[in-house]
């Protein structure tokens, strides 16, 4: 399974390995983007059917990727000739289209293209043409492609054309620092914040005038380079995991007015946290949260503004939203998400299939 390490990716990765290795299934986990940091190697500790392989080959959507997406490409042929496994599960585009010997799944997470037309409101210029053509002929090469929300899978088949096969693999998360806590009077927010998809730049005008304040953790500098800091809000930095679930146990609000989310981890950390749910108004969150938050158009400050204070005002309200959030947060579990991709693997790979049938048999 490849993976990056500058991303959702990486926490939905360890996720998934857990699980699975719980299931007695062997992972070969290859990373790409940077280095790992120690506390992400920390995150894989007692995991014993897993193999780590580093790297730090740039990424399909950064600046300048493709000869270090064509080493990368090498690398990972070289990794399957070495361990000869059952399935290749990848987590970039680009790949689907190398020869491996075993099947392949592509887990569409985002794209470029999707990105582009949701934060700028137009299609991506002619200099994304070349990601175009490598991510085509990626979902073109893959036996199977997946996506996290129907709304994702949508827009592969809107921005490639027709896939081979696709199905929806729904995230899952879960973690003993995920859990309720004494709340307290503050709003919070977390994600990147040069990605203007997450749109946190929003909660720096709707956090004038409110009476809580406002924390927002994440990182501020652009893997190409560039920083952009946060004002009017208490900025906390990238926080590590234990850091951000503590922030989460005791806020009462969560606040993420996206206008691009796929899925959005950080909104089901924060669910699983007892907080209550501000989100951006797209399909997407609509479609893993449904009535379980409160959606504004993420354009609409003022909106924002007054969908926060009203909340602010009104106590039984947050529990309720709460509630509704932690209860829906609960059916997407590690557990469950590894049942789905066991059905998916044993599709490409019959060696899967008696997994498979045993947690159908146990769900």
């Amino acid at each position: 399974m490849t993976a990056d390490t500058v991303g959702g990716v990486w926490t939905y990765a360890v996720d998934l390995a857990r699980a699975l290795d719980a299931r007695g299934i062997e992972l070969v986990l290859a990373t790409m983007g940077a280095p790992t940091r120690p506390d992400q190697r920390a995150q894989l500790a007692g995991l014993s059917r897993l193999t780590l392989h580093e790297s730090a080959w740039r990424l399909e959507w950064m600046d300048q990727p493709w000869d270090d997406v064509q080493r990368a490409g090498e690398w990972l042929l070289s990794l399957e000739r070495r361990h000869r496994p059952h399935l290749v599960h990848l987590n970039q585009f680009a790949f689907g289209a190398l020869p491996f010997a075993a099947p392949t799944l592509l887990v569409a997470h985002s794209c470029v293209l999707s990105w582009w037309r949701a934060v700028h409101g137009e299609a991506a210029p002619a200099g994304w043409e070349t990601y175009q053509r490598k991510v085509q002929a990626g979902l073109a090469g893959a036996g199977l492609v997946a996506a996290p929300t129907r709304v994702m899978l949508q827009s592969l088949v809107r921005d490639y054309g027709p896939l081979p096969a696709g199905l929806v693999l729904a995230n899952g998360r879960a973690s003993a620092l995920l859990r309720p806590g004494t709340k307290q009077p503050y709003v919070m927010a977390a994600g990147r914040f040069w990605d203007a998809a997450k749109n946190l730049a929003a909660l720096q005008a709707a956090a004038h005038g409110l009476s809580w304040p406002v924390r927002v953790a994440g990182a501020t500098t652009h893997p190409d380079g560039g920083r952009l800091l946060p004002a009017g809000v208490e900025f906390l930095g990238e926080l590590r995991p234990a850091a951000l679930a503590e922030q989460l146990r005791g806020a009462s609000i969560y606040a993420l007015p996206a206008r691009y989310e796929p899925f959005g981890l950080s909104v089901l950390e924060a669910a699983l946290c007892g907080c209550a749910l501000v989100l951006g108004d797209i399909t997407s969150l609509r479609e893993v949260w449904g009535d379980a938050a409160l959606c504004v158009d993420p354009g609409d400050h003022a909106a924002l503004h007054a969908v926060l204070q009203r909340l602010i005002a009104q106590p039984a309200e947050r529990e309720r939203l709460a509630g509704a959030a932690r209860q829906r947060a609960q059916q997407f579990t590690p557990e469950r998400m590894a049942d789905g991709y066991l059905q998916a693997y044993a599709m490409l790979q019959p060696a899967f299939a008696a997994c498979a049938r045993k947690e159908l048999l146990c769900a």
